[in-house]
């Protein structure tokens, strides 16, 4: 029952937020998930409801790097591997959707990764 109450709460707040953040071709989105175990992020065209980037610690590419997915190194590698893709489709900069979650600890980790690495948000 808890869990569900948890659940709820960061959807609400993950609706107050995208009142506000859209992704256009310009400026795409930027989108985090987190779970306990792995993080993921997708960078979103609204406009025309294309993902044009993905990058998470599930991937294989991202298994060699990492031991466990659920921590702030793993973020940061999945923000750099993010910000790389964005790069390599030609996406400079974003607006970042913390869907519902707090900016910290592991989402600002993935952020801060992402900036560092040249995608500006």
């Amino acid at each position: 029952m808890q869990k569900e109450k948890v659940k709820k709460a960061r959807q609400r707040r993950n609706w107050r937020s995208r009142r506000k953040v859209f992704g256009t071709p310009d400026r795409p989105r930027l989108v985090v998930f987190r779970s306990s175990r792995h993080i993921y992020a997708q960078i979103i065209d609204d406009l025309a409801g294309v993902t044009l980037a993905s990058a998470s610690t599930r991937a294989k590419a991202m298994q060699d790097g990492i031991s466990y997915g659920g921590n702030q190194e793993a973020a940061k590698s999945v923000g750099t591997a993010i910000a790389k893709q964005a790069g390599d489709v030609g996406i400079k900069a974003a607006c970042f959707d913390r869907n519902g979650y707090r900016y910290h600890g592991r989402v600002k980790a993935l952020a801060d990764a992402a900036r560092e690495a040249g995608l500006a948000l």
